[in-house]
């Protein structure tokens, strides 16, 4: 009976040891930003139904989106250890309260992202202290 036991131990171990993680971390090598990735959460809290809000990362540092009501442009910078949003600027219509109130959170999130990794799919944007700001899904 032990070497039954032997044998199904070591066939579980060799399962799980050829298992890859879930999570990868950020690096300019790793990270494919390029694109348009639609926010699903900030700071913990799911986006509207139906929100707009999106950001578009593209080559040579442009960034530009949707922050719930309103387009925004600026700049990103990728380096092997830190990701940085600068939004510079945005068009400045009014909005219903919910999508004004969730464009605030998307504006005031940015600037606070210092990191980001790949988490079962979703680009998670972090802050120094390692809290999620944003979660974004490729579009």
């Amino acid at each position: 009976m032990s070497l039954k036991y032997f044998i199904i131990a070591t066939s579980l171990l060799g399962l799980t040891a050829c298992q890859s993680t879930t999570e990868t971390p950020m690096s300019s090598k790793g990270l494919a930003l390029t694109g348009t990735w639609h926010i699903e959460a900030i700071k913990g809290q799911p986006v509207i139904d139906y929100s707009p809000a999106q950001l578009i990362f593209a080559e040579e540092g442009k960034l530009s989106g949707n922050n719930s009501c309103n387009s925004f442009f600026g700049k990103y910078t990728l380096t092997e250890d830190a990701l940085t949003l600068s939004p510079a600027g945005s068009t400045m219509k009014a909005c219903v309260d919910a999508l004004m109130d969730q464009e605030q959170r998307v504006m005031s999130a940015m600037p606070k992202v210092v990191s980001g990794q790949i988490s079962k799919g979703k680009l998670l944007l972090k802050d120094t202290e390692g809290d999620t700001q944003l979660v974004l899904s490729k579009i």
